[in-house]
């Protein structure tokens, strides 16, 4: 096991999982951030999405959900998030149920990047960014120290500091979807779940993001989720994949696991060479 680092800017929250943490940690147990769900069904009127799922998210590693649009994985990572309900089953982190967490804990633990996020008109890059620090703001005061180095680290890492005053209507997408991705990070949660983040995003954009989550799991031991389309991305920064079709899971285990001919044809219905790329060390997916 690796040894702990520093959180993102040396921050340390108060609440209860951070105290537990760091009690634990002067004892030789540490905690890692796994998120579990216990036959979770999910349904949208009376349609089943998602049915009897039993996922594992390893702590301190970066997850890949790929699959087709349709098969569920918004929906999953909305649900793990909070954000819609689970017809039945639960969602465990840490062995803790979801639901028994009180929603400031949650908050300073946990975030997500939806789809579509909402935001208040008016604001600037920053100020939208300032937004991510509201868990760990201490009633409706200025940002402290710690939430402005906050800000300004995630301005910093996500290359948006050029942009940091002006008008968040003003940027393009891929610059938007760059905020919010800051957002997501400067609320240093230990578990970034993120769906879709390379939408809108170019090409040299999505491989800074994937870097960008690379380096947050590897210094600073987050627990990382992704939705994700482009299976070479998954493929190369994943440490596990799961394959989801039509709200069941298919396939999941690293990227050699899953990433097989045989798997991508009854996922996709494609045919598929998977070979390995000895310049990164990483499989390569080629479909026709």
């Amino acid at each position: 096991m690796r040894p702990r680092k520093a959180n993102v800017c040396a921050l340390q929250s108060s609440d209860t999982f951070n105290k537990a943490k760091i009690k634990n940690e002067r004892q030789g147990v540490v905690i890692l951030w796994k998120l579990q769900t216990d036959n979770m069904s999910i349904c949208y009127g009376a349609k089943d999405v998602v049915t009897k799922i039993n996922l594992t998210i390893p702590a301190e590693k970066i997850t890949a959900i790929v699959g087709p649009n349709g098969s569920g994985k918004s929906t999953i990572l909305r649900a793990i998030s909070r954000m819609i309900p689970a017809r039945e089953g639960n969602v465990f982190i840490n062995g803790e149920n979801l639901l028994t967490i009180p929603d400031v804990e949650f908050a300073k633990n946990l975030s997500i990047l939806s789809q579509s996020p909402d935001y208040v008109s008016g604001l600037t890059t920053r100020e939208l960014i300032s937004y991510g620090r509201l868990p760990r703001k201490k009633g409706f005061g200025k940002l402290e120290h710690m939430d402005v180095q906050a800000v300004e680290w995630a301005l910093d890492v996500t290359n948006m500091k050029s942009l940091a005053d002006v008008a968040f209507e003003e940027l393009s997408d891929g610059q938007r979807q760059k905020a919010w991705i800051a957002v997501t990070i400067a609320q240093d949660a230990s578990i970034l779940i993120l769906d879709e983040p390379m939408t809108y995003l170019d090409l040299q954009q999505q491989l800074e993001v994937m870097k960008l989550m690379e380096r947050l799991n590897k210094e600073f031991d987050k627990t990382i989720v992704m939705a994700l389309h482009d299976l070479n991305q998954a493929a190369r920064f994943a440490d596990k994949i799961i394959a989801i079709k039509e709200g069941s899971i298919l396939a999941e285990g690293s990227p050699a696991d899953v990433l097989r001919a045989e798997t991508l044809c009854r996922l996709y219905g494609i045919e598929a060479t998977v070979d390995m790329d000895p310049k990164i060390g990483k499989l390569v997916c080629y479909t026709y």
